[in-house]
């Protein structure tokens, strides 16, 4: 190959090097194209409004004079002759007697620390991974409201640093602190005093320390009655100052949330399941949507949820915000402006003959921008909102997939630049 054929080559070459970049600048700088990135995305379908308890409740009165000191919490299930209730002539017996059950609490503590067998039967490595998965729950526990939780959790967790303070320090010894408490136990079950009178439950039932004033307002055998201008007026109110009462029954487990929704797209229907997460808690209960109820406010409806779980933090609100979950779906989030429908062909296969047709098929999908290159993708909707949509996760080759960069300005209806 002489000099003239090589200089010729390295020429065509260079051309050629210089118009693919050419090329590429050009495209970058004059392609409108705005894209955004697919990614995963967890939605619920849900209404969020203000709610109403509704309970079959009874008002507990007590005549007599004394300190009233509560043997169960609020919340707390009671059988017919449960003890509700201690009347003691003064604070200070209520003091004693706190003291001796916060003394045996901790005397129990030591002697799961000192029994022998806890400390044979584990090895300093696994009592501090105990240590750090019981922290962990005490955090849970506080995060989502469970203060039930957190004192199981937090005398477990002394049980555990403590039993790993004796295994690797000989020099600990807990004997005297248990001697200590016996000792001050003796004098104060000395001192303790027998109640002036005992409250007691004639019947089965859950317990709160206090009433509202609300218990006839809101009594379930009153649910038809409740309206929106009810709802909107009802606050959390104060404790009953009324002399004589001392809390009150909740006789049935069944209660019902009530408020007013706004189901114009009739996104709630009665006899669904759902699941509720409150305003005061972290903690989601289920229920099942009893009634739906118009109002005279078009696409207002009243919404009458029946619940049958009561716990403490369920019990200190007679109205809180509450949020109506009726579903949760994931998928592949796509801007709803990106959206765009194309005649896409479809072939089937007759299972019976193996005939193969070809059909037509107007199909909804987003333009996807690989590189330079602008290609259609369906998407296969498993929840709409407001401004986007979630198309299903793995649907197919042929469907949007994360991490696409999906076209949101630039094509028109046939992919064409504009």
């Amino acid at each position: 190959m002489n000099s003239f054929t090589i200089r010729l080559l390295s020429v065509l070459l260079l051309v050629g090097i210089s118009t693919s970049l050419f090329s590429i600048v050009y495209h970058m700088n004059n392609e409108n194209y705005k894209t955004e990135t697919a990614i995963f995305s967890r939605e619920n379908d849900a209404v969020s409004f203000k709610a109403v308890y509704v309970r079959d409740e009874e008002i507990l009165n007590y005549s007599g004079a004394g300190v009233v000191s509560y043997t169960v919490p609020d919340g707390g299930k009671l059988a017919n002759g449960s003890v509700i209730a201690e009347i003691y002539a003064d604070g200070s017996q209520i003091d004693v007697k706190q003291r001796i059950d916060k003394l045996q609490s901790d005397l129990e503590l030591i002697k799961k620390i000192q029994n022998p067998g806890t400390a044979e039967s584990a090895q300093p490595g696994s009592i501090s991974a105990l240590i750090n998965e019981k922290y962990r729950s005490v955090i849970d526990a506080r995060e989502k409201g469970k203060i039930g939780d957190i004192s199981d959790d937090a005398d477990e967790l002394v049980v555990l640093m403590s039993t790993y303070q004796m295994m690797t320090d000989e020099t600990v010894d807990l004997t005297k602190r248990m001697n200590d408490i016996k000792t001050e136990l003796q004098k104060l079950q000395a001192s303790e005093m027998v109640p002036m009178d005992t409250i007691v439950s004639d019947k089965s039932a859950y317990f709160v320390s206090y009433a509202d004033g609300y218990e006839d307002t809101f009594a379930a055998d009153k649910l038809g009655d409740i309206t929106p201008e009810l709802i909107e007026k009802v606050e959390d109110s104060e404790k009953s100052s009324e002399k004589g009462v001392i809390g009150k029954l909740i006789k049935s487990c069944d209660w019902y949330v009530v408020g007013v929704i706004d189901n114009k797209e009739r996104q709630f229907a009665a006899e669904e399941d759902v699941k509720l997460k409150f305003q005061s808690t972290s903690e989601m209960i289920d229920g099942t949507v009893q009634e739906i109820r118009g109002t005279d406010t078009p696409g207002k409806d009243i919404v009458i949820v029946k619940c049958d779980e009561i716990t403490y933090d369920l019990v200190q609100h007679r109205t809180e915000r509450v949020e109506m979950i009726k579903g949760e779906y994931e998928g592949i989030k796509v801007p709803r402006k990106a959206i765009r429908f194309k005649d896409i062909e479809e072939k089937k296969v007759d299972e019976k003959t193996g005939e193969e047709t070809v059909t037509t098929v107007n199909s909804k999908g987003v333009y996807i921008k690989l590189g330079e290159q602008i290609s259609f993708k369906r998407v296969d909707v498993v929840y709409e909102g407001d401004n986007f949509v979630l198309s299903a996760i793995n649907a197919g080759s042929d469907y949007v997939s994360m991490y696409d960069d999906v076209v949101v300005e630039g094509v028109d209806a046939d992919g064409n630049g504009v």
